[in-house]
């Protein structure tokens, strides 16, 4: 038996951070002496100390570590999967730091603020980006209450374009392959790529496109060949062959969509489900459904509710199922359901479900387009 002492010394932890981890159920001493309260571990919760210790050391929470912790006994075939969502959470709260601080930088340095006109051009197949938009357009915002969700938010990453729509309800993705490159008069560098939203010097351009714009731009892609984008802080532009659309961006803040996938990037309780898109919708037409008033608005809407059992069978009802641990459930408004699969296309398709409070994905085998449809309480 070890103490306390060298418990701390074996496993890197502190010796009030063993109090506390034991306070808090995540590490409990194999033995306490009864008169003395004094600690004592066994040898082999040393390993588990260690992995307590660099947890913490990449701030995963304690809630999250005593999952672990429990998976390592129980699953450890689980536990990659546990460890893939916290650091894609740490990488997407590492860029949204990167750009708050460019943000707060550039409100003493006017070097750091957007230039107006700068802009970035990236050039795609006409098809893949027509896919990309039919993708995402079903989530675009109509209440003219809401402006800032009147668009699609385009943005590149290295070499991808990414599409991003949503309406408070549900929210779309897509993405497609491109090439991209600075225009102006200078040589392409990074200050040619300048995101409106204040990301670092060298970021690609980020635009939110009025729906105005999209539309005109999806009706020339038609037939093969690539298309011209040019994402700029005060200008949008799309040539194909002899023809070209332009906009103005809308001068709105896009909704913090990256908190969103953080939200919904789920553990090792979330279940994946393929399904077949014509079958599915051949049982949401049949399928009992119940209406509910969404409490958002107060209006009324259908909801289909899936429920995944054990054995990852996949059921779709209008009724609640009895508590039972090893089923999940969730409601979703049917239409936005039907929405999500027309914009997926034919074939195969991923669900993805968390229990009835957390948000439903829909996603492609291959990934590049996914959507999220928020629950409906029952």
């Amino acid at each position: 038996m070890l103490s306390i002492g060298e418990m701390a010394r074996a496993s890197g932890l502190s010796v009030s951070a063993l109090r506390f981890y034991d306070g808090a159920g995540v590490l409990a001493p194999a033995l306490v002496d009864p008169g003395t309260g004094y600690r004592r571990y066994a040898q082999q919760q040393v390993p588990a100390a260690r992995l307590v210790a660099g947890l913490r050391r990449v701030g995963m929470p304690l809630t999250e570590i005593t999952r672990l912790l429990d998976l390592r006994a129980s699953n450890p075939a689980a536990v990659p999967e546990l460890l893939d969502a916290h650091l894609r959470r740490l990488e997407d709260g590492l860029s949204d730091a990167r750009r708050e601080v460019h943000r707060l930088r550039a409100l003493f340095d006017p070097s750091a603020r957007p230039t107006t006109g700068a802009r970035g051009r990236v050039t795609v197949p006409a098809r893949d980006l027509a896919a990309a938009i039919d993708a995402v357009r079903f989530a675009v915002g109509a209440d003219p209450e809401l402006p800032m969700l009147g668009g699609i938010r385009f943005e590149v990453d290295g070499s991808i374009l990414r599409l991003v729509a949503t309406d408070r309800y549900r929210m779309a993705f897509s993405e497609v392959g491109g090439e991209l490159s600075g225009t102006g008069d200078l040589p392409p560098g990074p200050e040619d790529l300048v995101d409106p939203e204040g990301a670092a010097g060298g970021s690609a351009p980020a635009v939110f496109a009025p729906v105005g714009f999209v539309d005109e731009a999806r009706a020339l892609l038609t037939g093969g060949g690539t298309a011209a984008l040019v994402l700029g802080a005060d200008h949008i532009s799309l040539r194909f062959r002899d023809r070209r659309v332009a906009g103005i961006p809308l001068d709105h803040d896009f909704p913090d969509y990256r908190r969103l996938l953080r939200e919904t990037a789920g553990g090792p309780g979330r279940r994946r489900v393929t399904v077949d898109v014509a079958g599915l919708r051949e049982r949401l037409a049949v399928a009992e459904t119940r209406t509910v008033v969404r409490e958002q608005d107060g209006a009324q809407c259908v909801v289909s509710v899936l429920t995944v059992d054990a054995g990852n069978a996949l059921t779709v009802s209008g009724a609640g199922v009895p508590d039972d641990p090893d089923v999940v459930r969730v409601g979703v408004n049917r239409e936005f359901l039907l929405d999500a699969l027309d914009a997926a296309g034919p074939g195969q398709l991923v669900l993805e479900l968390d229990g009835p409070i957390s948000p439903l994905a829909v996603r492609r085998l291959d990934d590049r387009a996914f959507s999220i449809l928020m629950p409906v309480r029952l």
